[in-house]
């Protein structure tokens, strides 16, 4: 294990890292298994059998993708996802999220979605795809907050993350996390969400 990949959570008693050993890489089979109905439709737009989810994993491990993963105990409970272009028909790079119900609510999305940003402008990419379920609000808001404009069609929100350095937060900027990092993700995204949970619903303009 390096150090240096390590991030200490302080909401959340786990770590973030890169699964950079071939021995690593089934725990994001195991994470993706483990999600419940829910989490695993929002996760894959929609049902997905036991068997799809060990393929998707087998393929992630030889294609590429960078897993980035919250784990607790040598358990993976979060990860976040980054496809290289060429696996994409209009070679854009694209990003994906899922972290498990019991871990949720405190700071994992917002720190593996800035470990995320960080490698891929690492990488020297310009701008990545995201795309979630229409209904998944957590992921939309969480997505709004890192500059995505999304859209939306046949059920799923689509959209588009630039990565120039002017367009992005400072927050996003700064590849290590500290307590008062973490705690300033979850009120801002908790903000964010809230705000865009009373626009879909027309409950007036959001504090």
């Amino acid at each position: 294990m390096r150090h240096e990949d390590i991030t200490r959570l302080t909401l959340a008693k786990g770590s973030v890292r890169t699964l950079r050993q071939p021995e690593e890489l089934p725990l994001l089979r195991d994470h993706l298994l483990r999600l419940d109905p829910e989490s695993r439709h929002d996760r894959f737009h929609g049902f997905m059998d036991d068997g799809f989810i060990e393929r998707y994993a087998a393929k992630c491990a030889h294609d590429g993708t960078v897993i980035i993963a919250y784990i607790e105990d040598g358990v993976v409970r979060g990860a976040a996802e980054l496809h290289p272009p060429d696996q994409s028909p209009d070679s854009q790079p694209e990003i994906a999220f899922s972290v498990e119900a019991n871990v949720r609510r405190q700071g994992v999305g917002s720190i593996l979605f800035k470990k995320l940003i960080a490698e891929a402008r690492s990488k020297g990419y310009r701008s990545l795809r995201i795309t979630t379920g229409a209904h998944n609000l957590a992921m939309r808001a969480l997505a709004h907050k890192f500059g995505a404009h999304l859209t939306f069609r046949y059920g799923e929100s689509t959209g588009s993350i630039d990565l120039q350095p002017a367009s992005q937060p400072e927050f996003a900027k700064r590849d290590i996390a500290t307590p008062v990092d973490t705690a300033r993700a979850m009120i801002d995204f908790n903000r964010t969400c809230w705000k865009l949970f009373f626009k879909m619903y027309g409950l007036g303009r959001a504090a």
